[in-house]
């Protein structure tokens, strides 16, 4: 496993389960949603969506996850998600149509 660090120039971090201050990365996509959802709720705790029905925050957060997987970050230049999987989300044609 060492061999395969050396070559690719990466290291290898352990960090605890369940303590996401010791994992940059997880903290700070924590501290993103949470202000994204600061900013929801400085508008309200009640949102309609484009059929009309109304939501609580806690709802939005699958969409906050999304907005932030395809938003390209200054730190790599890419999106997470492309990071992640390979490609991008894409969001469904039925839904942009609404918008």
């Amino acid at each position: 496993m060492e061999n395969l660090h050396a070559l690719s120039g990466t290291k290898l971090s352990f960090s605890t389960a369940y303590q996401p201050q010791t994992d940059g990365f997880a903290e700070r996509m924590i501290q993103t949603l949470e202000e994204m959802i600061r900013r929801l709720c400085a508008y309200g705790l009640e949102f309609k969506d484009f059929d009309g029905f109304t939501h609580d925050w806690s709802t939005l957060i699958p969409a906050l996850e999304m907005a932030n997987k395809t938003s390209i970050h200054s730190s790599t230049g890419k999106t997470p998600a492309i990071l992640e999987k390979g490609w991008n989300q894409r969001i469904p044609y039925e839904t942009l149509k609404r918008i």
